[in-house]
């Protein structure tokens, strides 16, 4: 591997390991009885104020975006930002944050059942392998027949988040050269949070805001320490290191590495929140990122055909979640999920 790629490793590496801060920390500010609106919004809000800067920067040689480039920044804003945030913050109310995230990745299945009814075309069989994978890991990841459950309701909620990250792969799938990567992240984490506080005003949205402490890795600590690492590690830090692993790794390689994700994801909860998934999950796991794998394998390959699954996926958690897997989209996106 030439120096370049090394030093794009060791970036989306970084980079997959600050996103997985992001269910610990929201799971922090939850107990201190922040509600999963307040939280979500907060942290896209202030994300899209320490973006603005470099997003201002290249706005200066496009000063004027197409209706279509801003349809596409209030959709991804919408649904694709605050709509998988606050669905994943729900979900990790009542699940453990790795299992909580591991259904969230399901929106690339999702994303196939979309190109397969958009397109009439069948999917090829690595594809349906990948698929088949994903689907016996969420069987693994429910444990079925374990004597104890997930919460429904936050399994309900997971499902969801894996919705929005399916929305956020088609959206962002469809951004144009209109939407440079961080007028696409600041004015999408925007559009959210207007979104959320609106919803909010409303009472569509709980919006719940404490001063309460909190705790991490077993140490009593102020409710706005976790907040800050919200913002600044699984967003700012994460997005911006994710961007740039992508211009030296590529999307083939970069997308693989994002799904490192789930293991820093785990480790992160059981060091801070002392949450370690049983081994069932942890098959289901396993399972669920191999199905991955395959179908981004696939993906990689088909590129050059813009209405197969090629011209739809990216790197998911989600600001997003969850390295991007579609070339065209990935100098755009970035990591921009939960």
């Amino acid at each position: 591997m030439n120096p370049q790629a090394l030093a794009g490793l060791w970036i989306a590496l970084t980079s997959a390991a600050a996103f997985g801060f992001s269910g610990p920390m929201a799971k922090a500010m939850l107990e201190a009885g922040w509600s999963p609106g307040a939280t979500v919004l907060v942290r896209i809000g202030a994300a899209a104020l320490v973006l603005a800067v470099p997003a201002v920067r290249q706005l200066r040689s496009r000063p004027r975006m197409s209706p279509a480039a801003l349809r596409t920044l209030v959709l991804f804003g919408a649904f694709a930002v605050a709509g998988v945030q606050l669905a994943f913050f729900n979900a990790v109310q009542t699940l453990d944050v790795g299992v909580a995230l591991l259904l969230e990745y399901l929106g690339t299945v999702l994303v196939v059942g979309y190109v397969w009814a958009r397109t009439r075309k069948r999917p090829s069989a690595a594809v349906g392998l990948g698929v088949a994978l994903s689907l016996a890991g969420l069987v693994f990841v429910l444990d079925l027949t374990g004597a104890t459950m997930p919460d429904p309701v936050g399994v309900g909620w997971g499902l969801l988040a894996a919705v929005g990250l399916a929305a956020y792969f088609v959206i962002g799938g469809q951004a144009d050269d209109d939407l440079p990567p961080f007028v696409l992240a600041a004015g999408g984490l925007g559009v959210g949070a207007v979104t959320l506080g609106l919803a909010g005003l409303v009472g569509a949205v709980d919006l719940t805001f404490t001063t309460h402490r909190t705790t991490l890795a077993g140490w009593g600590v102020p409710w706005w320490l976790p907040l800050t690492i919200l913002v600044l590690v699984p967003t700012v830090l994460a997005y911006v290191t994710g961007v740039a692993a992508s211009g030296r790794l590529g999307a083939r390689l970069a997308s693989v590495t994002g799904l490192t994700e789930v293991l820093f994801a785990v480790l992160a909860s059981w060091a801070l929140l002392d949450q370690w998934p049983g081994p069932m999950q942890l098959i289901g796991g396993v399972l669920i990122v191999a199905g991955v794998v395959v179908i981004r394998r696939y993906e990689s390959s088909e590129q050059a055909h813009p209405e197969s699954l090629g011209g739809m996926l990216v790197e998911g958690d989600r600001l997003g979640a969850p390295g991007l897997a579609s070339q065209q989209v990935n100098d755009r996106v970035g990591e921009v999920r939960a």
